[in-house]
């Protein structure tokens, strides 16, 4: 038995010695490559002046690993070390991140066109067939589009009084039907989740601003475009992924298996506005105005062919609406509804408001809105507190540029910090603490100097462009669900 566990060892040894001849080397190797390469990369920031401070980045995956479940925290702590402006690296990618109200407004507003890029992602150019306003590089073009863009939805929105009023129909006949809803839950059960409901709330006010139509609750093409955008929040993750590391595409592994999921949803969901698009243009009247289906088609169908503006633009604009206005709005009513039942006694003060300015004998409207100022804090302060966007779509640098005494290259990728924007503390007392009176002055009328320095729909050329149509479509919901109790 001895003899044997001898030979076993001594056959043991061998092969670990021969293991470790081959590997050991490969190894060494390996280091000494990543070690070059980490040398070539901080050279060549050397090169472009001033290298930005910023925390060490590991070779291949950077600082991907340091980020966590909550990015924007991980942001916050880093800048208390490095200063508001700094870089890390994602995958072989120099990051800039900006952070504070000081440095960001100093780019998004003093620097708008050096800050106005997209970087070049490869997930990018999957949404909306690659033709979105909103995740397409900065060029004429593209300021041609987004100002097209802007005019027909102030066409629509707020020029028209009569699409704006149809379009506050659409958004109280809604809020009516989720109150309805939800007085029908509550009744049958000592309590529900409203996640669903204030989804298909959101979703039915904008296929009714987009698409002139309202689904039922248990119509299959509606139940199938939630499922759609629910997919899609489950993937898109991945899309972020391979875009800073696109050798996860090379070899079979989870990621590239939810990117490809990914792809198909984008494609799914374009292919879902793309059918709307082209029956809206089939019946489309130059006279009539139905939806912003019908406004897009007529400012950018029609645009002079100079501008390189094509149908598959108008289409491209009615998913970003889609898109946005289904996942922000929904959002933000979760919010709004979690908190409320938080502070109690923020719930009835607005209710004790409403019922003063609006009374209970009516459905509210927007005209109601003058005399409801601390409905107009809550929701301010619901977006600050949460900033439940709390990172941008990342930006990308069009020229070189200084901010704050830093130099930032050209075609630089750029995350901008809002969550550290609303929770700085050099603007905002307790920033950590959910208080709405902060938004009113001494007689009760709303401090606009304090709600414009809330940043949820980013600030400059790349602001969301859909900012007022998606305040209504809080204003409205709340005020009639404060309206039934």
């Amino acid at each position: 038995m001895a003899l044997l566990d001898t030979e076993f060892g001594l056959n043991e040894s061998s092969i670990v010695r021969e293991w470790s001849g081959q590997v050991q080397p490969a190894l060494v190797a390996s280091f000494v490559f990543l070690l070059c390469l980490e040398a070539c990369l901080w050279v060549r920031n050397l090169r472009l002046k001033k290298r930005l401070p910023g925390p060490f980045a590991w070779p291949v995956v950077g600082n991907a690993m340091q980020l966590g479940q909550m990015p924007h925290i991980t942001f916050s702590n880093l800048a208390k070390k490095y200063g508001n402006v700094y870089q890390i690296r994602l995958g072989c990618n120099n990051i800039v991140v900006l952070n504070g109200e000081t440095a960001i407004r100093e780019a998004l507003i003093q620097h708008s066109k050096e800050f106005a890029g997209r970087p070049d992602f490869v997930s990018f150019q999957l949404v909306s067939g690659g033709n979105s306003l909103t995740f397409t590089n900065y060029s004429k073009q593209w300021r041609t589009h987004r100002k097209l863009a802007q005019s027909s939805l102030r066409a629509f929105s707020s020029a028209n009084s009569q699409t704006k009023n149809a379009f506050e129909q659409h958004v109280a006949a809604e809020a009516t039907e989720l109150t309805e809803v939800c007085l029908k839950l509550s009744t049958e059960s000592e309590f529900f989740n409203p996640s669903h409901e204030l989804t298909v709330a959101a979703a039915n006010v904008i296929c009714a601003l987009c698409f002139g139509k309202r689904y039922g609750h248990d119509d299959i093409e509606f139940r199938t475009l939630l499922g759609r955008v629910d997919k899609f929040g489950e993937t898109v993750g991945a899309g972020s992924l391979v875009d800073v590391m696109p050798w996860l595409q090379k070899f079979p592994n989870p990621v590239r298996s939810v990117y490809q999921n990914f792809k198909n949803i984008n494609k799914e969901f374009f292919c879902f506005v793309q059918d709307k698009v082209v029956e809206h243009r089939r019946t489309f009247d130059p006279n009539v105005t139905r939806d912003m289906s019908d406004a897009i088609i007529g400012v950018i169908d029609k645009a002079n062919h100079d501008t390189g503006l094509t149908e598959a633009h108008t289409e491209g604009t009615v998913g970003d609406l889609i898109g946005a206005g289904l996942d922000t709005v929904s959002t933000c009513l979760h919010w709004m509804l979690l908190l409320l039942a938080k502070y109690p006694e923020v719930q009835t003060r607005l209710q004790e408001q409403i019922d003063k300015v609006v009374g209970r004998d009516r459905l509210p409207n927007m005209e109601d809105k003058e005399g409801l100022a601390y409905l107009d804090a809550f929701i301010y302060e619901t977006m600050r507190y949460t900033s439940f966007v709390p990172l941008t779509i990342p930006h990308s640098t069009t020229s070189d540029v200084t901010i704050e005494g830093l130099h930032i290259p050209k075609d630089t990728v750029v995350f901008i910090n809002q969550w550290s924007v609303n929770h700085d503390t050099l603007k905002w007392k307790d920033p950590h603490i959910f208080n709405p009176s902060r938004f009113l002055d001494e007689n009760g009328a709303l401090d606009k100097d304090l709600t414009n320095s809330v940043m949820i729909f980013s600030a400059g050329k790349r602001r969301c462009i859909g900012d007022q149509i998606a305040k209504v479509e809080t204003v409205v919901p709340l005020q009639s669900l404060s309206h039934s109790q």
